[in-house]
Formats: C-alpha cells, sequence, structure tokens
C-alpha cells in the first residue's frame, strides 16, 4: 500500500508512520497550494474506548526545498498535547459532542505550528539542539474534532470539523484530525504477487476469468490527517506566483516525516517512563509506494532515517526496479518488449525522473517538474500548471499535468500510474526506439476512483473526498461502520 506498511521497524509504530502525502495547487484557491500528510494506518472505525490520536512524543513535519538542493528550505512543525477532563472515568466522551468546547468531549487534543526557515534553523531544531531564535509559532492550542464515534456521540461530525479548520497569519489555513483514508488499491492482488485482477487470466498462477479490482480500504479504514493550505508565494524559492511552467521557480519539492526522541527508558510501577537525546527521524514519505515498490528489505529501515537529499544511496532500485523485471515472468508472453528492455540492462531513466528529479522540459511538451540533478523522492508540483476543469486519476498519463507526478491530488490512482510506468510506457519518452508494449497501457488495478460528495457530506464517512479543503472526506463512525468483510 501507498506507505501503510512500507518498511518492518515503522510497521510497529503507527503513530509516526506516514501513510500518504499529497501536493497540489487548491482547486477552490488556485492561489495557494494543498499539503495534506497522513498517520496511523488502518484505523478501524469502532476502536473505543480508547480512540486513535497523534502522538504527543513525535514531532511532525511537512518539508518544502525549493533551490533544487533536495533539502528543506522551509518546515512546517506540529506539536500536539492530550487533555483529559475527568480522569476517573474510561469514557472518551461522557455525552454527545456538539462542540468542540464540549465538557463531554473528556478526551481531546491541542496542538501548535511553528514554520522554520532556512537550512540551518531546520538542521537545529530537528537535531534536538535548542535553535535561537526559536521557530516561529504560527498557531498555539489549536483544537483537533474527536473522532468519529457514532450518531449518539459525534452527532454532526462535519460541524465539528468546521469549527477545528484554523486560519493563521498570512492565509494559511490549517487542519489535524481524523479522515477518511482516500488511498485507493487492491492490496490484495498488487501484493499477492501482483495477480491484477482485470488481467487474472494471464497471470503464471491464475486460470480464472478478469475481474474487477477490489478497495481494500473502502470498507471502513481512516487515517489522522495534517493538512496546509499555503499560499503559492510563501513556497517558491523568489516569493514568486509563477505562471510561467518553464520557470525553474514554478517546481517545488515536497515531502513528509515524523521524528522521536533518540533514547526512550520504559518506566514500571506508576512511572510511564521518560524520553531524551536528539530528535531523529523514524518515517518520511514523498512520492506514494517509492519504500514499497523501489527499496530493497536490507534498505527499507534505513530510507526512513535518510535525507531525500541522500537518496543517491536507493537509485539502484530506481534504475533497475525488480517490479517491472518481474512482470513478464508474472504474465508470460504479455510484455516481450519489457523483457527484452530488462534484458539490455539499461537504466529506466523514466523512472528515474519521475521519483528523484521530475520531468525536465522537452519530455512532455509543455510540462517539466525538474529540480535539477539531485536524486531526491520528493513530490514535485510544478505550481504554474492550474487545477484542471475535467481532471484525470490517470494525472499526466491522462494528459491532466495538474495531476501525479506533478505533485500528487488525493483523487489520483496512483497505483495504476506507476503500474503502467513499470511495464514500460513512460520509457518511450526517453527513448524513442522503444515501443511499449501493447498491454502496458491498459494495465491497471480495477479500482474505479471513489466519487467525491459536496461539502458537508459523509457524515459516516459515505464520500471519500470533498471538493474543498482538507479535501478528504469525513471518517467512517464506528457505529454504522460495519467490520471489513
Amino acid at each position: 500500500m501507498s506507505s501503510h506498511r512500507e518498511a518492518p521497524e515503522i510497521s510497529k509504530d503507527p503513530v509516526a508512520d506516514n501513510t500518504d502525502t499529497y501536493a497540489f495547487v487548491s482547486p477552490d484557491r488556485p492561489d495557494t497550494v494543498t499539503i495534506i500528510s497522513n498517520y496511523i494506518p488502518l484505523e478501524a472505525a469502532a476502536a473505543g474506548p480508547n480512540f486513535y490520536e497523534f502522538g504527543t512524543d513525535v514531532r511532525y513535519f511537512i518539508y518544502v526545498s525549493n533551490d533544487g538542493t533536495g533539502e528543506a528550505n522551509l518546515a512546517y512543525e506540529f506539536n500536539f498535547t492530550t487533555h483529559v477532563i475527568d480522569g476517573k472515568t474510561f469514557l472518551y466522551n461522557t455525552g454527545p459532542i456538539t462542540s468542540v468546547g464540549d465538557a463531554t468531549f473528556n478526551r481531546r487534543q491541542t496542538y501548535s505550528v511553528a514554520l522554520l526557515k532556512g537550512k540551518q534553523e531546520i538542521a537545529n531544531r530537528t537535531s534536538g539542539s535548542n535553535p535561537k531564535p526559536v521557530p516561529q509559532v504560527i498557531g498555539r492550542n489549536l483544537s483537533c474534532p474527536p473522532c468519529n464515534i457514532g450518531p449518539s456521540s459525534t452527532p454532526n461530525y462535519p460541524a465539528l470539523v468546521a469549527q477545528t479548520i484554523h486560519t493563521l497569519s498570512d492565509g494559511i489555513t490549517v487542519f489535524a484530525g481524523q479522515r477518511n483514508d482516500g488511498f485507493f488499491a487492491d492490496l490484495g492482488a498488487i501484493f499477492d504477487l501482483a495477480d491484477l485482477r482485470p488481467f487474472q487470466n494471464l497471470h503464471l498462477n491464475s486460470m480464472v476469468a478478469p475481474a474487477a479490482g477490489i478497495d481494500t480500504l473502502k470498507s471502513g479504514t481512516n487515517v489522522h490527517t495534517i493538512a496546509l493550505q499555503i499560499p503559492i508565494s510563501q513556497l517558491t524559492r523568489d516569493g514568486s506566483v509563477p505562471t510561467d511552467v518553464t520557470s525553474a521557480s514554478a517546481t517545488i519539492g515536497v515531502y513528509a516525516a515524523a521524528y522521536r526522541r533518540k533514547m526512550q527508558v520504559r518506566g514500571d510501577g506508576a512511572r510511564n517512563g521518560s524520553q531524551s537525546g536528539p530528535w531523529v527521524q523514524v518515517s518520511r514519505l514523498g512520492n506514494p509506494l517509492f519504500n514499497e515498490l523501489l527499496v530493497g528489505q536490507d534498505q527499507k529501515d534505513e530510507w526512513n532515517r535518510s535525507d531525500p537529499s541522500d537518496d543517491k544511496n536507493f537509485a539502484a532500485g530506481v534504475v533497475h526496479p525488480e517490479l517491472a523485471e518481474l512482470l513478464p515472468t508474472l504474465y508470460p508472453g504479455v510484455f516481450p518488449n519489457l523483457a527484452a528492455l530488462n534484458a539490455s540492462n539499461k537504466p529506466r531513466a523514466d523512472i528515474e525522473a519521475i521519483f528523484l528529479t521530475g520531468l525536465p522540459s522537452g519530455v512532455v511538451p509543455g510540462f517539466q517538474n525538474n529540480t535539477g540533478k539531485t536524486l531526491a523522492d520528493m513530490l514535485r508540483l510544478n505550481v504554474a500548471v492550474p487545477p484542471s476543469a475535467t481532471p484525470s486519476s490517470l494525472g499526466l498519463l491522462g494528459n491532466d499535468a495538474a495531476g501525479f507526478p506533478n505533485g500528487r491530488r488525493v483523487t489520483d490512482d496512483i497505483v495504476t500510474i506507476e503500474l503502467r510506468a513499470l511495464a514500460g510506457v513512460t520509457y518511450a519518452l526517453v527513448d524513442s526506439s522503444f515501443t511499449p508494449d501493447a498491454a502496458a497501457s491498459k494495465v491497471t488495478q480495477g479500482v474505479a476512483e471513489p466519487p467525491t460528495g459536496p461539502p458537508g457530506s459523509g457524515a459516516e464517512g459515505a464520500a471519500r473526498f470533498l471538493p474543498s479543503f482538507p479535501y478528504l472526506g469525513s471518517p467512517h463512525d464506528g457505529y454504522d461502520t460495519p467490520p471489513a468483510s
């Protein structure tokens, strides 16, 4: 899955585990960029009495790199605090919650947002030293909504969310709380040796008829979301709002990360223990599926601890992707041209561009999102590309330059896009002598793009997406959501 269980160690630490990162020019506020970072994978809707929440011992960061080095120039730091109104009750809420200020909302979270500017200030903060001056705090004591418990406890969930969408200084909007998991994928098929249901009759180990894909996360999984909507002028290297797609200042790199203290001492008896030492990165996420599909088992944990600017250490799995080499074996006779490309041992410059450098001018007419020669896994967003009036879930492969790999929207079918790229569709862009197999452009996971509902819809998680901030729909509630079948 996108990054829900992408490495052995972080899969044991869900509150620090990035599941998805998104970055796109906001369709309803095109002078801004929306950045979303999700944590806590595969939240069950009925998770009481101890419902999900952000880690108070975790520092969450959203990073922006705008100078082509793969290093962050801007960082938004989130720190969470838990407040218990009545510690004598076991209940998360002691009655209906109609406002985030209700006394019935017994266990609640607030957070602060700090803005770090410049590489030195970011390095000081993430290394555990005490930077001077103290980072600029742009939001304090900001409220989170409760989890979506059910109609008796959270009778008007969208109203609670509206109370927790905060406007900060300089036109920044922020939200942190539980949402519907927007990632849609047939995980069962993908990780069963890529036995894609629409083509399972062609698979090495299958003799059944083609079938539609199954959206594994549709049945009721939630996540915890950190979302920012930031004016474009605050993100570009020169403070401009570019309109020229070819301009070097038009492309920014985005990724998210989570940090924990280096040392933890577990307490005994009444003691809870303590954390100490510098802060160390335990999770990060830029492009979807990077660690899952392109990094080997012996490097997955190392990748989570590394910075994007060091991703040359993982480039071997990008230029010679294992799944691309497996496809001709898994689907005998279906990908002969891809098999020949694999046998030639030519590096996959197309996959390197998609994930590590961005696409230079000339590869796709009228588009580029290149950030230079530094190999770094980041979402690369050309902010001069306006939101599409007719968006395609296939993004750039669907002739929609506002979608992945130009950033990533919540509705982009990144699984199908990346499968087609690995199957060879995009290699023809960098080597005109290569002809993709006919099947390459038809590869699909077979999962339809979930619908987008009107603002405020989906009180029980019916609308996967919303047309406005925070774009991910209301989380599934515990009372109405049946167990996964």
